[in-house]
C-alpha cells in the first residue's frame, strides 16, 4: 500500500513540469576533441575511441589547470563567488562559475571545515540554500555551486538545463566533466582560504558528480551522496524524470552501448579511488527517478569492493524527498554525517 501511494505521488510530482522537450539524438562529434578519424568511420566508433582514451587517464580528463582568478562579492544572503570554468563551452554565460558561499555566524574553534554542495538537475538558484544554512549552523561553511547550464549560467534560449543530460552523447559527457572541473576549482579556492577539512554533498545528478569529484580530488575528506546509482545511463534509461531524454535516444542507441559511452560519468568505475574517504550513501525506498534496485546495486558494489561507507534509506521517493517531513529527515542525516566527518574529530 505504501509503495502504491508513494509511486502515485511521485508520478504526480513529476508530471507538474510541462516544459520538457524531446531533443533529437546526436552523437555530439563537435564535443569530441579532434582525433584524426576518417569521415567514413561511424560516429559511434569515433565517440567510443575517445571514451577509451578518457578511461585510460581520467585524472587528465577531470583535473583543471590552476587559477587565481576568483572574485568574492559580499551579499546579505550569502557571498557570491565567481571564477572561470576550466572548460570553455559555446555559451559564454555557462563559462563563468557561480557559487553561493554561506558561512557560520560564529567562527568555529579548531580547523575550518567547508562543504561544496552540488544540487539536483534543474535546481533553481534557491535550490539547497536551506541545506547550506543548516550546514552553516553546524559550523561548516557551505559553497553552493550552480552546475553548468543552470540558473545564472543558463543561456537565454534554454528553459531547462537540457545540455547537461540529453540525447547528445558526447555533450553530456563533456558538460558533466565541466561540473567536476568547476567543483575542483571551488575546492582549490577553499584551500587557498585556509580550509583544512573539506567535504562534498551532492543530490541526484549532483550525487553522481560529487563521487566523480571525490575520486579525483585528494583534498576531499568526506562525501555525502544523496540518491545514488552505479550507472549514469541506466538512470536516464529508466527514470521517470528523464523520459523525454529516453524518447530522444530510442531507436538510435541501445542501453549496453550507452552505458559504455557514458562510462566516464558513471560512479561504478571509481569506487577503488574513494576507499580512503568517509562516504554516506542515501537512497529512497520508493524512488522512480533513481530506481531502488540501482541504488542497492551501488551499495552492493561498495561492499564488494570493501569501500568503507554508511547507508541511510529514506521512506519516501525521489521528488517526495523535497517535501515535509522527509526533507527535514534527509537534511538531518546529511548534516549529521558531515559534521561528524569534518568537525567532530
Amino acid at each position: 500500500m505504501l509503495q502504491a501511494f508513494f509511486h502515485a505521488w511521485e508520478r504526480r510530482l513529476a508530471d507538474v513540469t510541462k516544459d520538457r522537450i524531446v531533443r533529437p539524438f546526436e552523437w555530439g562529434l563537435d564535443w569530441v576533441p579532434a582525433n584524426g578519424h576518417r569521415h567514413d568511420v561511424h560516429p559511434a566508433d569515433v565517440v567510443g575511441d575517445w571514451i577509451s582514451q578518457v578511461m585510460r587517464d581520467t585524472d587528465a580528463f577531470f583535473t583543471p589547470p590552476p587559477t587565481t582568478d576568483y572574485t568574492l562579492t559580499p551579499a546579505a544572503d550569502g557571498d557570491l563567488l565567481t571564477f572561470p570554468s576550466a572548460l570553455a563551452t559555446p555559451h559564454p554565460s555557462n563559462n563563468t562559475v557561480q557559487c553561493r558561499v554561506i558561512e557560520p555566524r560564529r567562527t568555529p574553534k579548531g580547523p575550518r571545515a567547508a562543504v561544496v554542495v552540488l544540487p539536483q538537475w534543474n535546481a533553481d538558484e534557491s535550490g539547497h540554500v536551506g541545506l547550506c544554512r543548516l550546514l552553516a549552523m553546524t559550523g561548516i561553511t557551505a559553497v553552493r555551486l550552480s552546475m553548468p547550464y543552470h540558473d545564472r549560467r543558463m543561456p537565454p534560449e534554454l528553459h531547462r538545463a537540457d545540455f547537461i543530460v540529453s540525447a547528445n552523447i558526447a555533450r553530456t559527457v563533456q558538460v558533466c566533466r565541466q561540473a567536476v572541473l568547476d567543483a575542483r576549482r571551488a575546492i582549490a579556492w577553499l584551500a587557498l582560504e585556509g580550509y583544512e577539512r573539506i567535504g562534498i554533498l551532492g543530490t541526484s545528478l549532483g550525487s553522481c558528480l560529487s563521487l566523480l569529484t571525490t575520486a579525483h580530488e585528494p583534498l576531499i575528506r568526506a562525501q555525502a551522496l544523496n540518491h545514488i546509482s552505479p550507472y549514469f545511463a541506466d538512470v536516464v534509461w529508466r527514470g521517470i524524470s528523464t523520459r523525454h531524454v529516453r524518447e530522444g535516444l530510442d531507436g538510435h542507441i541501445e542501453l549496453e552501448l550507452l552505458r559504455e559511452l557514458w562510462k566516464p560519468i558513471s560512479p561504478r568505475w571509481y569506487l577503488h579511488r574513494v576507499g580512503d574517504r568517509r562516504t554516506l550513501l542515501v537512497y529512497a525506498r520508493y524512488d522512480l527517478t533513481f530506481p531502488r534496485d540501482l541504488s542497492e546495486d551501488l551499495v552492493r558494489e561498495f561492499r564488494k569492493e570493501r569501500v568503507p561507507h554508511e547507508v541511510a534509506v529514506l521512506s519516501c521517493g525521489h521528488y517526495t524527498t523535497g517535501m515535509a517531513p522527509f526533507k527535514f529527515v534527509d537534511g538531518w542525516i546529511l548534516t549529521r554525517f558531515l559534521k561528524n566527518a569534518l568537525v567532530n574529530q
